[in-house]
């Protein structure tokens, strides 16, 4: 099995590309080590000192580190910990994970402007930062304002205020005149 990996706008994150998928659809979000029960894999990586995130898309996983921790010194562990855990045939998510869009649900008068802003998300933003390790995906929608939930490499990343702003943003309003504004959530 040969593992290739890429680096991520994020610096204190990296991607790792199996070369197979990871996930059948959507993503998976670990943001800590005690979100990770759910995967066999993220539990893995956690274990691996110095891992303060795991994220997994249709064919990656992004590892996102303490700023203590060196690439260096962690590289090689986790790419032993990803080759090992698929070697071992065990799953990448347990029996209990439901596939989901990542999008929140969203009810109410803005249904029509919702489903265009997720429209927009899933065709022209998730594809491209999905390249990057990351995922944006859909938190709510209030007067103009969009609220978005970063995820993966996009989640603490230094460009990700200039990603949201000049990218998404702009991209929105063009399409969506109701759309005044784009946020991030925590």
């Amino acid at each position: 099995m040969f593992i290739q990996t890429e680096s991520t706008p994020n610096p204190a994150t990296l991607k790792f590309l199996p070369g197979q998928n990871v996930l059948d659809m959507g993503t998976a979000d670990f943001p800590t080590a005690d979100t990770a029960t759910t995967s066999p894999l993220a539990t893995r990586l956690f274990a691996v000192d110095g891992v303060t995130g795991v994220f997994f898309g249709i064919d990656f996983v992004t590892v996102t580190k303490s700023d203590e921790m060196e690439w260096d010194h962690l590289k090689p562990s986790l790419l032993g910990a990803i080759m090992e855990h698929f070697q071992s045939g065990q799953p990448v998510m347990g029996a209990d994970h439901k596939a989901t869009s990542g999008h929140a649900e969203h009810t109410g008068e803005d249904g029509a402007i919702v489903g265009q802003i997720k429209e927009l998300l899933d065709s022209r933003v998730r594809p491209a930062v999905a390249q990057d390790g990351g995922d944006i995906t859909f938190h709510g929608f209030d007067r103009g304002v969009v609220y978005l939930h970063m995820q993966g490499a996009c989640a603490g990343c230094p460009s990700s205020t200039m990603t949201l702003k000049m990218g998404i943003e702009n991209l929105l309003r063009h399409y969506i005149p109701e759309v005044t504004e784009v946020r991030p959530v925590a």
